[in-house]
């Protein structure tokens, strides 16, 4: 069951956090259900347990003028990447390429939310991110990498709708597969296996075993390119020697990288082209995500569609705010975030 909630939003002051309350607004607006609410339990149990650092102070530096180095002090990625931004932006403008790679936070949530900001910067943008192991290269194996995201966004000739593309290299993502656990769903057969190693469709005996890649190999490959480019530039943990994201007060030391560019160097019509190339391919039947501000699940009343269990769930813990970070997380969603539930 789900309900509609009323959301408001309110004007930020400049330089004010984007925390993750705006980006599982965002997530909620753009059709990411994966990772709106749902996720938002997440952070709040993070912040609570100790896993997420609730008075994180990110510092960036750049060793290169190309490339932008922060080390996230055990915080969420957003905030991270936020500091960083503004540089980050002038330095692939003023280059044409630029690199900023993360270590050291929590994981980065909706992936596509960072590359879309980019874009609507006139900037195309490539993003990989690494999260604990929950996902086996094949069959019989082993977890050994996350669900190794990666998303792509480039600007169109309507500059508030960019192509976004956002997907896990796995056959699905893990917060699905926790979804169908709770509800009693089957998943598709190819999706995962249990612990044994042997392919299942028991949504609950997966959380016992593993998420398998998309595409076999190929995406094992995927996986392992983007743990390299997220853990091996940042110098974050390895995917298998990362602590669960759910339990213990362990930080995580998740890793994100993010390159962007300046398309406009080369050839100044680039958006107007892209968007004429994407047009012509929609015609011959292929489909092109992300180019419009898709809101399924918002009504013409500003209002947004959770699960009940989750909405209540959230509302317990934003109300019960019994330690100190929870409290810090409470004034940060209904205040800095820009975002206020009500019934």
């Amino acid at each position: 069951m789900t309900r509609r909630v009323g959301l408001s939003r309110r004007r930020s002051q400049p330089g004010q956090r984007r925390l993750p309350g705006g980006a599982t607004l965002t997530a909620a607006l753009y059709g990411r259900p994966g990772v709106d609410f749902p996720h938002l339990l997440d952070y709040l149990a993070g912040f609570r347990a100790g896993r997420i650092k609730g008075d994180a102070e990110p510092t960036t530096s750049s060793p290169l003028p190309a490339i932008l180095y922060s080390d996230a002090d055990g915080g969420i990625a957003q905030l991270g990447f936020d500091r960083a931004m503004p540089t980050f932006v002038a330095r692939a403008q003023e280059l044409g390429l630029a690199l900023f790679t993360q270590g050291n936070s929590y994981t980065t949530g909706e992936l596509g939310d960072y590359v879309r900001r980019l874009a609507l910067e006139g900037l195309v943008a490539f993003a990989v991110s690494n999260s604990p192991a929950v996902v086996a290269g094949a069959p019989r194996g082993q977890a050994v990498f996350g669900t190794s995201p990666l998303a792509f966004a480039a600007p169109l000739a309507d500059p508030g709708a960019p192509l976004v593309i956002d997907q896990a290299t796995s056959a699905t993502a893990f917060v699905s597969l926790s979804q169908a656990a709770a509800e009693g769903r089957q998943i598709p057969e190819g999706w995962a296996i249990d612990e044994r190693g042997e392919v299942t469709t028991d949504a609950a005996a997966v959380l016992r075993g593993a998420l398998l890649t998309f595409g076999g190999a190929k995406g094992a490959n995927l996986a392992l390119m983007v743990e390299c480019l997220a853990a091996g530039l940042s110098g974050a943990a390895w995917s298998l020697d990362m602590p669960d994201f759910q339990n213990g007060d362990q930080p995580i030391d998740a890793g994100m990288t993010i390159i962007a560019i300046q398309p406009s160097v080369i050839d100044e019509g680039f958006s107007s082209r892209f968007t004429r190339q994407l047009d012509r391919i929609a015609e011959r039947g292929v489909y092109v995500p992300g180019r419009r501000q898709v809101r399924p699940h918002v009504s013409e009343k500003g209002q947004v569609a959770i699960d009940t269990v989750v909405l209540e769930e959230t509302r317990h813990y934003l109300a019960k705010a019994d330690d100190e970070a929870l409290r810090r997380f409470r004034d940060w969603f209904m205040t800095e975030s820009g975002v206020s539930i009500t019934a």
